[in-house]
């Protein structure tokens, strides 16, 4: 492995490509976690995009000299709105990319995403912070409720965010993911 690595440098350098394309799309995870929330490292870089099958080739072939991507993997994953992996070839750093229609909130992330501009100029799209709670508290729950970095994550959201967020939006959209309990406690603890 050469290079440092840098998430948001490569989260950018990916978003790029799929403003190219015309791909709508979404920074996720921790990324966003932290725009919204608490600063944080992070190990991995989480898209949501509406990638249609008709796109798939151009993509591939526009990310191929820098990332690794399997064609096919990757046109499954547009035909069962799942998920396919992009590794950055220099550093090895994963890009998990979410085809947009495999969660419920998944088109509106994408007409709601907020663009961010970095200190570079650049801009990226990232989910706003009640998505990005709501997906935390989503993987919180599929984790088994385990893992104390995506409950840090949430309750810095939370704090970070206070009176901002959109409690209305929140409570309408956290039964269609099974997380209302979840978002009452994340939101009770940061009271």
């Amino acid at each position: 492995m050469t290079g440092a690595i840098d998430p948001l440098e490569t989260a950018v350098a990916v978003a790029g490509i799929f403003d190219r394309l015309g791909i709508v799309h979404t920074i996720g995870g921790s990324i966003a976690a932290s725009f919204a929330g608490e600063p944080r490292s992070s190990l991995d870089i989480d898209l949501v995009a509406d990638v249609r099958e008709d796109q798939v080739s151009a993509l591939v072939e526009a990310l191929k000299s820098d990332y690794y991507v399997d064609e096919d993997a990757l046109r499954r994953a547009v035909r069962l709105k799942g998920s396919a992996n992009l590794i950055e070839q220099r550093t090895q750093l994963k890009i998990d990319l979410f085809i947009a229609g495999g969660t419920p909130l998944d088109e509106q992330q994408l007409r709601r995403r907020q663009p961010v501009r970095l200190g570079s100029g650049q801009t990226v799209h990232v989910h706003p912070p009640e998505d990005i709670l709501l997906q935390k508290l989503r993987w919180y729950r599929l984790g088994g409720e385990q893992s104390d970095r995506q409950w840090r994550d949430i309750l810095g959201i939370v704090r970070v965010q206070g009176p901002r967020l959109d409690r209305g939006y929140l409570e309408a959209n956290a039964p269609l993911l099974e997380v209302s309990d979840l978002l009452m406690r994340a939101l009770d603890a940061s009271a």
